[in-house]
């Protein structure tokens, strides 16, 4: 049902994408360098979980529904909008989302669902999800719902594990910026205005 080469080749594409910047890896590597790893492990997960549940959602045709739906479509861009723009305004505002002095640790129920509701609420990766993994999936090889939910799971543990390894050797940087307040600063606004321009992408991305 997964033919080696084929799992392989998408393996390598999973990869690509885990690396690309955005504001889900940045949250880890934000929870790494303020509150440690256990923390950067939480919201890596979390991530993962997010994507996970686009893919049940994908397998179950929620995905399709928003696709066909305009009214489920907006709705649904209109809450993961918000919610991205709120968080880079809430980071610009504060700018205690990277922060290497000893600050008010976060719960990590807390980390866990802002990392979940990130990555869940983001109608992105569902689209996403939708058009990218059926590239791999073959009627011929068995049922379709459950290749997609192999491979969407095996996407989302890879997430999880690869934010948790980013946000863990982050932690590593803290000396590093210990003596940067700048950088420091720098780097939260740079994530701010990421996750701003991650909603505002959202917000004006179109039905296909």
């Amino acid at each position: 049902m997964f033919p080696i080469e084929v799992f392989l080749a998408y393996t390598s594409a999973c990869i690509l994408l885990i690396l690309s910047p955005g504001p889900d890896n940045i949250l880890a590597i934000a929870r790494g360098l303020s509150q440690g790893k256990l923390a950067a492990c939480v919201s890596g997960s979390a991530s993962g979980m997010g994507i996970l549940f686009h893919v049940v959602a994908a397998t179950a045709g929620l995905t399709l529904l928003i696709q066909t739906s305009v009214v489920a479509f907006y709705i649904v861009k209109i809450i993961g909008a918000s919610y991205l723009i709120w968080l880079g305004i809430k980071v610009l505002r504060r700018r205690d989302l990277i922060a290497i002095e000893n600050v008010e640790k976060k719960p990590l129920g807390s980390i866990f669902m802002t990392g979940f509701l990130s990555a869940a609420l983001n109608p992105k990766p569902g689209l996403f999800v939708m058009a990218f993994i059926p590239q791999f999936v073959n009627p011929a090889l068995g049922s379709v719902s459950v290749q997609m939910i192999v491979y969407g799971l095996w996407f989302a543990m890879m997430t999880a594990i690869g934010f948790s390894l980013m946000g863990i050797f982050s932690h590593r940087l803290k000396r590093v910026l210990q003596s940067k307040p700048k950088l420091i600063s720098g780097l939260n606004v740079s994530a701010g205005f990421t996750f701003v321009s991650a909603g505002l992408a959202v917000a004006f991305m179109k039905q296909r």
